[in-house]
């Protein structure tokens, strides 16, 4: 029998970082030492304070049998503490606060309570792919805004074309930005409220990379622009703060109509995620942050290194203000699929063609500050060895 997929499964966009990881894989098999700058995976293990609530949560037989549809009121609470904690920004745990299975989940989501074939959904260029998946999943159109170094990585409202924002319903933001490491100010959010509620468009603000920035400079949470509950949500996830990618948690916080909509979604598609999972990141949200502190002081340290390093061969680039990346232009004469290439085959060292986040990631590659000091300093020196900035 022939097996026909639904016609929404031949929409979806071709996953480019599926290319790179396979000349990777083909790479070690060669047997080369790889360093690998090009994954977005933390290479920290999750603090020991919280592996440890989970083995005594997972002992709990409360937590063997299925969780409460929407999630535990613990983490829902633990999830408004600290935003209320880390960020100013007041929630209501039950009406503004949505438990889903990892950022990227409710990314999706977001996106298919919302969007309508013919709908307009606004998606910066470059970003992460992600949300391209989740418009064609519901077969809604893209129009990407542009982010240019000029303008720090900030879109320019003004150049979205009338017929676009006719059709305009939701847009995606994402400060600490992937790839390009920007940080937005709370005057650009304000402006953004304002043009969200003058066209009617949603604003999904994701904050993967909230906890992480640089040089004493917090993140500046979406939330925390006036209105911004009513025109939007912030999509957050325990991946990045606490090195727990693996444990799939994540929240849709902020409008309350819209966290209804994920939740009755999510009541049609699961049951919510393992109690004693949801228990740990309580605990990760309400103990001492001292895990965040060091975290982040280890990045900003490799960060330091890496570029002082940079600045010694010649690649001048911009320090990165937030995230985990780097975000470097690429050698005159090469694209950034040709330089990625170039590095991997004689340099053995992984980066992340810009290309793959869209048009305007075009001449730039993107580094994760992701492998520790010494493995930095010896990509480094690899990278000086190419003499390809002299």
């Amino acid at each position: 029998m022939k097996i026909e997929s639904a016609d929404i499964m031949k929409g979806l966009p071709t996953q480019f970082f599926a290319t790179l990881v396979a000349k990777v894989g083909q790479a070690v098999k060669a047997g080369h030492d790889i360093i690998n700058l090009g994954q977005g995976n933390p290479d920290q293990p999750t603090p020991a304070h919280i592996v440890e609530e989970m083995q005594r949560a997972v002992a709990n037989p409360t937590h063997h049998k299925y969780s409460p549809f929407q999630g535990r009121r613990e983490l829902k609470e633990a999830m408004a503490h600290w935003y209320l904690q880390e960020h100013g920004v007041e929630l209501d745990p039950e009406q503004e606060v949505a438990i889903v299975f990892g950022g990227k989940t409710g990314l999706i989501e977001v996106c298919q309570v919302l969007l309508n074939p013919g709908d307009v959904c606004l998606v910066p260029d470059p970003g992460y792919p992600d949300y391209w998946s989740g418009v064609a999943l519901t077969g809604a159109e893209m129009s990407f805004m542009p982010l240019r170094e000029s303008a720090d990585y900030l879109p320019d409202f003004h150049e979205i074309s009338q017929d676009h924002l006719n059709k305009a319903k939701l847009m995606f933001l994402n400060y600490p930005n992937n790839p390009t490491s920007a940080t937005a100010p709370l005057s650009f959010f304000e402006e953004t409220v304002r043009f969200a509620e003058k066209h009617g468009v949603v604003v999904c603000h994701d904050f993967a990379y909230g906890a992480i920035g640089f040089d004493g400079n917090k993140p500046i949470s979406f939330l925390q622009a006036p209105g911004a509950k009513e025109v939007g949500v912030e999509v957050y996830t325990l991946s990045k703060t606490y090195n727990m990618a693996g444990w799939r948690v994540g929240f849709v916080v902020g409008n309350r109509e819209i966290v209804r909509l994920v939740n009755l979604l999510q009541d049609h598609l699961f049951v919510s995620l393992f109690g004693a999972v949801q228990m740990a990141g309580a605990h990760a949200l309400t103990a001492p942050q001292d895990c965040v502190r060091q975290l982040v002081s280890t990045y900003e340290s490799r960060r330091n290194v890496f570029f002082e390093g940079l600045k010694e061969i010649g690649w001048k680039a911009q320090p990165p203000r937030g995230s985990f990346f780097s975000w470097l232009p690429v050698p005159n004469g090469y694209t950034s699929v040709s330089f990625a290439d170039k590095l991997l085959e004689e340099a053995h060292i992984v980066v992340a063609p810009g290309k793959g986040f869209g048009s305007y990631g075009e001449g730039y590659v993107r580094v994760g500050l992701l492998t520790d000091e010494e493995r930095l300093k010896e990509a480094v020196a690899r990278l000086d060895r190419l003499n390809l900035f002299k």
